[in-house]
This record gives C-alpha cells, structure tokens and sequence, in this order.
C-alpha cells in the first residue's frame, strides 16, 4: 500500500521542490517539440486515475498541440493516486508500457517519501522519450503551454 503523509495539494511540495520539477520541465522541453504538464488535486474524481488524468488533459487542452505529443503526470494526494496520461502521437511510439513504468517508478520513490525526486525523475524520462520521438525544432518549435505546476481542488 503505497503510504503518503497527510498533505493538501498545495504544500504536497516544497517552494523549492516545486522550482525543481518546473526546471526539470523546461529541461526536457528544451530538446523536444513535446510538451509535459504536472497536476494535483486533493482527490480523484473517478476510481480509475486514468479516466480522470484523461479528463484533467482535455480540461487543460493539452490535446491542442500542434504534435500531439503533450503529455500529463497525474497526482491525487489525499486518494494516494496517481497516473501518466500521453496523448496519441506519443502514446502511439512508446507504448503502453512505457506509462506503466512511469508510474510503477514513481511508486517506488514516493513509498521513501521522495515525492519531487520521483515526479522530476519521470519528467526527465518522459522528455527523453520525447526527446528521441519529437525532438526540438530551433525554427518551428515554441512553448505552446505553461510549464507551471497546475493545482486543483
């Protein structure tokens, strides 16, 4: 049973640790076209983090990249779930897999109560698959969203 201390969504992170997982962002998005989003909320609206991960994207229109590569790391700290959700260009290269890594590795350093380690840790691997699928365009390529820390209810 994955065990997460009594958190709201907006001290789930440190200042700091929230500056480090937006460097990391910006890190990986520097060397792709893809763009990569972290949200949390206090509670999933669904039983399955997927389906609300899904509903979190479409919320955010992170479906509206000119590449379809965007991707979302899911986190709901009270209900201790989480999900990676790509859209369908990404998803269509690294396979189901790849995102049942993602989560199975960030599983496993937020059991250590390393929350910004694991999140930072899966940003860097998500933009490196980016990376190797989309990589960044110095003419084409712009920041179409935020690379802010979203924070829901």
């Amino acid at each position: 049973m994955l065990k997460i201390p009594f958190f709201s969504r907006k001290d789930f992170f440190s200042e700091e640790e929230k500056k480090q997982i937006v460097d990391a962002i910006r890190e990986a998005e520097q060397q792709t076209s893809g763009e990569i989003r972290v949200y949390v909320e206090s509670r999933c609206r669904f039983v399955d983090p997927l389906d609300r991960a899904a509903e979190v994207f479409a919320i955010l229109k992170m479906g509206n990249t000119g590449g379809h590569n965007a991707v979302l790391i899911y986190l709901a700290v009270k209900d201790r779930q989480l999900a990676v959700f790509g859209d369908h260009a990404i998803h269509e290269k690294v396979g189901e897999n790849f995102w049942k890594e993602q989560v199975i590795h960030m599983l496993s350093h937020f059991q250590k109560d390393h929350y910004a380690d694991a999140t930072t840790k899966v940003i860097m691997d998500i933009g490196g698959a980016l990376k190797q699928h989309f990589p960044y365009d110095r003419q084409t390529d712009i920041n179409e969203l935020p690379d802010d820390i979203v924070f829901g209810r």
